[in-house]
């Protein structure tokens, strides 16, 4: 594995990026580790530079007889650059869509359903806050509806002292929000209006009839498309040593870059060839 990992980082761009994807497996009830063995030796032995691990849900795993363990339901995707700092990354590309409030009725009422009358009812009504304080909540709340009726902003919420969950810790020392909390009574949350990037925990679910009776471990297309689509510029070329039936270099296609596939197995190669 690591003379292909060696050969991979030879061909690839300076800008380029590579993402890995090896299961792990037991041997006498212990775990091996080998994602994160072969990912520690990559960067240790060739100079990779790992950017993210990320997490694979599938929200189900293969029947599991064992009593003894958990269930296994992730896996690890890891994501290595070869610089610092000139390597291609595209966020906009794999953002999600942006919570967006609406005016209904002359009232803004946020992505959540809460509305800026709601909120003004909950200052308006609170014991935990002080006149002057409810006096400050009203006009800044004012402010941000004007903000988000102009445009300015796409959607917010209104944290006020002791009416909601708090979205941070209750420690002054490791949390600014809380002092604000506690010296203010309130505070804002903004949310991005070009919507927010992906976490490192991807919920995927495995793909279960696409030539399964070929490939026992076919990767579903939606795994393959934030790597593309935020790593690969339009136009790039997709290189994929491990190809299988090829689904990354369909999803590659559908995306618009061009695709180079390699696999020991003919077998494979015949029916990626047919895929594509």
């Amino acid at each position: 594995m690591l003379e292909i990992v060696k050969e991979v980082k030879r061909v690839l761009k300076l800008t380029g990026s590579f993402w890995l994807n090896i299961g792990d497996s037991y041997s006498n009830k212990k775990l091996l580790g080998i994602p994160w063995r072969v990912s520690l030796r990559m960067m240790e032995e060739q100079g990779w530079i790992l950017r993210n691990s990320i997490i694979w849900n599938k929200h189900k795993g293969g029947l599991n007889a064992t009593k003894d363990r958990f269930g296994s339901v992730h896996e690890n995707l890891f994501y290595f650059v070869k610089t610092h700092t000139k390597y291609y990354f595209n966020h906009m590309a794999i953002r999600s869509e942006p919570r967006k409030a609406k005016v209904e009725n002359g009232a803004v009422i946020s992505a959540t359903g809460v509305s800026g009358i709601r909120y003004k009812r909950q200052i308006e009504l609170s014991t935990s806050l002080s006149a002057k304080e409810k006096q400050n909540a009203f006009v800044e709340l004012n402010n941000v509806l004007q903000r988000i009726e102009k445009g300015e902003l796409s959607d917010f919420r209104m944290i006020i002292r002791n009416q909601q969950r708090t979205t941070h810790s209750d420690s002054e020392i490791v949390s600014g929000r809380a002092k604000q909390l506690k010296e203010q009574g309130f505070y804002f949350l903004f949310y991005n209006p070009n919507g927010t990037i992906p976490s490192d925990v991807w919920d995927i679910i495995p793909e279960d009839t696409q030539n399964r009776e070929k490939h026992f471990a076919a990767f579903p297309e939606d795994l393959c498309k934030i790597p593309i689509l935020s790593t690969c510029p339009e136009q790039g070329i997709v290189l994929d040593p491990f190809c299988g039936t090829g689904t990354s270099m369909k999803v590659a296609y559908y995306l618009g870059r061009k695709s180079v596939g390699i696999d020991l197995s003919k077998e494979y190669i015949e029916l990626a060839k047919n895929r594509l």
